[in-house]
């Protein structure tokens, strides 16, 4: 499929929508029960299997309008899957709140595999988008890996000792919110790296 430019408003739209609408449907449902096929399920978990579908729908479509998707998209959409699926399964919410710390875990794993390697894992991925010379790629991949093992550490602490209203607002505004704010710290890194037209 040939790559087209999508509409960057579009695009933040199609990102932030599904957990903005999980948060929605959330606080309209999280004191309800509903019974389906003789279980009883909270307003929680309807919240849960409805993400699954919503994220599916916002990526495909992204995919269909730009006409790729990224390896961070797909393996996001099926840790949603699996845990999603686990938490109506077996009726237990702690399923997709382990999802969070699982998703930035094994991002910060992935990293720290390549700094092991002496590569930057997050320059073959961001490369084309942010280009910086090798010596910048490593310090922000260094300071992300540290940044994605903080979050997965700070969402097993979130989960397991804050009520399900706690952790629902802060996984959709609070986690964002910090990786928003640590890209933005980075401004000083890109212009010391940031490579300028002509440079190899």
């Amino acid at each position: 499929m040939t790559q087209k430019t999508v509409n960057p408003v579009v695009k933040q739209v199609l990102e932030l929508g599904p957990p903005i609408l999980f948060f929605v449907v959330y606080l309209y449902v999280r004191d309800d029960t509903f019974t389906i096929g003789g279980t009883d399920y909270d307003g929680f978990i309807i919240a849960a299997a409805g993400f699954v579908p919503i994220l599916l729908v916002s990526i495909a479509v992204l995919w269909w309008l730009s006409g790729k998707i990224s390896r961070m998209q797909v393996f996001t959409a099926v840790l949603v899957i699996i845990f999603g699926g686990l938490t109506l399964w077996f009726n237990d919410e702690r399923f997709f709140k382990m999802k969070t710390t699982l998703v930035y875990g094994v991002f910060a794993g992935l990293l720290g595999i390549g700094l092991l390697q002496g590569r930057s894992y997050l320059a073959w991925v961001m490369g084309e988008l942010l280009p910086m010379h090798d010596a910048g790629w490593m310090i922000l991949t260094r300071r992300l890996t540290a940044c994605f093992a903080g979050l997965a550490v700070a969402n097993e602490i979130v989960w397991r000792t804050m009520s399900t209203d706690a952790w629902v607002k802060i996984e959709t505004f609070g986690f964002p919110a910090i990786l928003f704010g640590f890209f933005m710290l980075q401004s000083g890194l890109f212009q010391a790296y940031g490579k300028e037209d002509g440079d190899d």
